[in-house]
């Protein structure tokens, strides 16, 4: 789901003018980002919570040649989903048909190739190589 999308969920669901929707969508990530940026979290019951971290300098180790970097300390943006969300998310996942679709594809990928040896393991061939 991108912008769009949202606009129009937003235009369908509140019977608005796509203008109107727009602005609507776009005051809503103006605010976030503005209570982000300044260092307050943006929490959103049954959604998730956004906030900034500030994470220390520290020293790593560069795993090529062993040697000790020093990281320098740096903000981080978070979303932290709220628990609904997560499970809501998880139970979604067993339930979906894609985890049976990608088993799928690999049977049928298995099957195609077992079906061609079955039909030239029938044929006979000369020696030689076409051109």
């Amino acid at each position: 789901m991108n912008k769009l999308d949202l606009v129009r969920s937003a235009v369908d669901r509140l019977e608005l003018s796509r203008r109107d929707a727009v602005a609507l969508i776009d005051g809503v990530f103006e605010d976030i980002q503005a209570a982000v940026i300044s260092g307050e979290p943006v929490k959103i019951p049954g959604f998730g919570q956004f906030k900034v971290r500030d994470r220390a300098a520290r020293m790593a180790r560069n795993p090529a040649t062993g040697e000790q970097v020093k990281v320098p300390a740096k903000r981080v943006f978070k979303f932290l989903p709220a628990k609904a969300l997560k499970e809501a998310v998880m139970s979604k996942r067993g339930s979906r048909a894609g985890g049976a679709r990608t088993g799928g594809a690999r049977k049928k990928a298995g099957s195609k190739a077992s079906a061609r040896k079955a039909s030239t393991a029938g044929r006979k061939t000369s020696g030689r190589k076409k051109r």
